[in-house]
């Protein structure tokens, strides 16, 4: 297909950006690198409009069409940091700076995106606008939520938005979608139990907070288990245990614990968050403790509107025809869902072939994917806004 073509034509200039990225990755919103290039990027294409510090150090692109009759916007959107990861690649483009690298492949989303931008603003092919969304702080920052909250939908009249991500394990060159629940919601809990502390050689004398923390740690389990329907997919780990003393024959006055709740559904999410405060408070009552329970909500369920996965799945078929559409949900969280929220839209995951995992420090993006993965964010605005 065309587009692909131009991609393929493309990849050694979109090659050469990404890995200027992942030399010289950036956390969180601290992106003040990455995005300064993105913007110099989309000037130099030519784009209508290029606004920065949306939500903080997100950047903007519009491109407009050839025409602007139907009125249609289409937000494309790309993740631009890294991880606090000490890279063990040994590539010649390794990360420059010590613990840190783009373990999770944000360096190749944003080129790929920035591809697109670029064969867009050369063709403006379409009928209506085209809005390229460069996100910082996907990983744990909450940087969607941060662009919506600056007021980017209703600013940009965004009217759908997509996003992608990589995925090792997938052949390069193959998507994956389906609708509905894409990506679990990620909420945090932490809990400190007060008990009495003493010596370990008189536990009659103490309330051990060890013990009680153990037990809560145990029944938390059951929420699992025997609390929650078996259909519907929750996780909760507790993966902080922590004493505020080091000693062999002392019984601690405080235990913190720390963990992550994972679910698909709203009802769910609430009833889980209700039950894990009456275990700790219950618990902690049975040993004659004390327990303090923070929870906290994060990235909410990646949700794919139906109709717009089918958009998604259509134009990821033109460009490689291979997509899977029936992909089982992941436990994994995406702060696109405060976009997707927003707005209608879809995310979709692009193969990254045999290579180790996200987030782990022999990951690498496989460049071999920038054509599909440029051709598909073109094809949206295309395929979604055709030119008359």
């Amino acid at each position: 297909m065309p587009v692909k073509n131009r991609f393929a034509e493309l990849l050694p200039e979109i090659t050469e950006w990404r890995r200027d990225i992942h030399e010289n990755p950036e956390l969180l919103f601290e992106v003040h690198r990455t995005a300064a290039l993105v913007a110099a990027k989309l000037r130099e294409f030519g784009c209508d409009e290029v606004v920065e510090g949306i939500g903080r150090t997100g950047v903007v692109g519009v491109i407009h069409g050839k025409t602007d009759s139907a009125g249609r916007v289409i937000g494309l959107r790309a993740d631009m940091d890294a991880l606090p990861i000490k890279e063990a690649t040994g590539l010649d483009y390794a990360s420059k700076v010590p613990g840190r690298m783009h373990a999770c492949g944000h360096d190749g989303h944003t080129a790929m995106l920035l591809g697109a931008a670029k064969y867009l603003a050369e063709t403006r092919n379409f009928d209506g606008r085209a809005v390229v969304i460069f996100q910082p702080a996907e990983e744990g920052g909450g940087g969607g939520r941060e662009m919506v909250n600056d007021g980017m939908m209703d600013r940009f009249g965004i009217q759908e938005v997509y996003g992608m991500h990589n995925m090792p394990g997938i052949p390069v060159g193959q998507f994956a979608i389906r609708p509905g629940a894409m990506m679990a919601a990620a909420d945090q809990f932490e809990v400190t139990v007060t008990g009495k502390g003493g010596h370990a050689a008189k536990p009659h004398d103490c309330i051990d907070t060890t013990l009680v923390a153990a037990h809560m740690v145990i029944a938390l389990q059951s929420i699992a288990s025997r609390n929650v329907d078996p259909l519907k997919q929750v996780v909760v780990s507790v993966c902080t245990f922590r004493t505020e003393s080091e000693a062999f024959n002392v019984i601690p006055q405080t235990v913190l614990l720390r963990g992550t709740v994972r679910t698909m559904d709203p009802a769910v999410q609430d009833y889980v968050e209700e039950r894990i405060k009456a275990i700790v408070a219950g618990t902690a009552a049975t040993f004659g403790a004390t327990a303090e329970c923070d929870y906290q909500r994060g990235y909410p369920v990646t949700m794919n509107a139906p109709e717009n996965t089918d958009y998604a799945a259509e134009v990821a078929q033109r460009v490689s025809g291979r997509v899977d559409t029936g992909m089982a949900p992941l436990m994994g969280a995406e702060d696109f869902s405060f976009m997707l929220n927003a707005r209608p839209g879809a995310y979709i995951f692009l193969g990254n072939g045999d290579t180790a995992m996200v987030h782990h420090p022999a990951y690498n993006f496989d460049d071999n994917a920038i054509p599909f993965g440029s051709s598909w964010y073109a094809g949206m605005v295309e395929d979604r806004m055709p030119a008359a």
